[in-house]
């Protein structure tokens, strides 16, 4: 193992670089969080303490990698289930102070920072709120559940000039900082087009999430989770697996298609689409939803100083009893392919050839004989015996993290050395709002039934 561990140290070389957008990199902005722990040294006086808001299933998980990173503890959790906040005293410790309410936990003088895990209408508020009462901010994924709340965001953290980091992971990952290096150094030519698709097989990977028996108006704050969205009466459905309604949440697009969004956009550097069109509908989960289940949609990216023009499909399916995801990116350019899956990628070179070639499924075998010894005679005379013309398979290589490799806890020490040490946060506010924008722009395609225009440079609808 620890042979192992070394060896892919050293194959992943310089992809600790590619993290810092316009900062020198080094090993303490950056490394394989399983292979080697964040190598700051943190004293007694170093500590950073957070609070979570919004104790759910990924609040969980959140907390449980940032408490992974040296030096990181645990002050205070708020959320609107009373059941929640006594599981986490049960599971972190009866120190903890909890409460319902978030504007709490943003007045205590010893929490540093925030984890915003609640669902996606809360994102915006609480975030801005966060950094203005001198808090840094990592929220999850998307950052905004509308797009007009997104600069917002973007203006408060440059007001406040606190860390704001978004919770999705494609942006520090080592498989996709290994292909984008790849992608740069130009393995695949011109990129032509990228084929992406999030799927999810089982009935947990469509929300339909576990409600606890005691869920009710005395244990729930349901007019808080509710926020500007309309009133409707105590409905336990919709708070144990809002992300089936789209007055809290945003469907599979701002569940899914902005983790792709983000791996596309970290692998190319690309600023976003200009035109998302879509089409979506709800096949299979008709419990009373109304966010879509099954989503295909294509945008068009156009050229810059990065990346030449090229287009993007994108699918999710909640669907899919056979699992075909979670989560593929297969970028096609004129000279290869790189597949990326997970925390690893496929990289297959093409080496075209100069000759045309003939026969086989052609034109060729059409003509008459006389015809084809004529064709014969004046192609050997152009481009000699060689028939088979077409492309030979070039180089091809493959990459895959270890088992043990965690690429939260990678995105977590992003977090936490930018807070210490200044250093780069690759998913920014503008980033997150160019994946986010574009994934939310699906669903107002799929709803309009027309393309939605979008300008990635000014981060603007048209």
């Amino acid at each position: 193992m620890q042979n192992n561990r070394r060896n892919f140290l050293k194959n992943i070389g310089g992809s600790v670089a590619l993290l810092a957008v316009g900062n020198t990199a080094s090993a303490n902005n950056h490394t394989p969080s399983s292979l080697i722990k964040s190598n700051i040294k943190v004293s007694a006086n170093d500590k950073i303490r957070i609070g979570l808001i919004g104790c759910g299933i990924i609040g969980h998980f959140d907390t449980d990698t940032a408490l992974k990173v040296p030096g990181v503890e645990l002050v205070a959790v708020c959320d609107l289930y009373t059941g929640r906040l006594e599981g986490a005293k049960e599971k972190w410790g009866n120190h903890l102070f909890t409460t319902r309410d978030y504007r709490e936990l943003l007045n205590r003088k010893d929490i540093d920072a925030v984890l915003i895990c609640t669902p996606d209408n809360w994102h915006q508020k609480i975030s801005i709120d966060a950094m203005r009462a001198g808090k840094h901010v990592y929220c999850e994924k998307p950052m905004v559940q509308k797009i007009e709340q997104g600069w917002g965001i973007i203006n408060a953290q440059k007001e406040t000039g606190k860390v704001f980091q978004v919770g999705s992971q494609m942006a520090t990952a080592v498989g996709i900082l290994e292909a984008k290096k790849k992608f740069q150094e130009g393995a695949i030519g011109e990129l032509t087009m990228i084929q992406s698709f999030c799927d999810r097989s089982d009935a947990r990977g469509a929300w339909q999430y576990s409600i606890p028996l005691d869920a009710s108006p005395e244990t729930i704050d349901f007019n808080t989770f509710l926020g500007d969205a309309p009133k409707v009466p105590f409905d336990a459905k919709r708070f144990f697996r809002w992300r089936n309604y789209k007055d809290y949440g945003t469907g599979a697009a701002g569940d899914l298609i902005v983790h792709l969004l983000t791996g596309i956009h970290t692998i190319t550097e690309a600023k976003g689409p200009n035109m998302i069109s879509s089409i979506a509908n709800l096949k299979l989960w008709k419990d009373g939803r109304d966010a879509y289940d099954i989503f295909n949609a294509i945008m068009n990216y156009q050229a810059s100083d990065k990346h030449g023009a090229f287009h993007v499909t994108t699918r999710v399916n909640l669907t899919d009893g056979e699992g075909k995801g979670p989560f593929g990116l297969k970028l096609i350019g004129t000279e290869g392919v790189i597949d990326v899956n997970g925390n690893g990628f496929k990289l297959r070179t093409i080496k075209r050839r100069a000759v045309p070639g003939y026969g086989g499924y052609d034109s060729f075998d059409s003509f008459s004989k006389k015809q084809k010894e004529e064709f014969k005679k004046w192609y050997k005379s152009e481009y000699g015996d060689d028939t088979d013309g077409g492309y030979d398979l070039g180089k091809e290589m493959a990459f895959d993290a270890p088992n043990d490799y965690d690429d939260r806890l990678d995105h977590m020490i992003v977090f936490f050395n930018g807070i210490r040490t200044g250093s780069a946060i690759p998913e920014d506010a503008s980033f997150g709002l160019r994946a986010a924008a574009p994934s939310i722009a699906c669903n107002l395609s799929a709803e309009q039934l027309k393309p939605i225009h979008w300008d990635p440079i000014s981060m603007k609808l048209i």
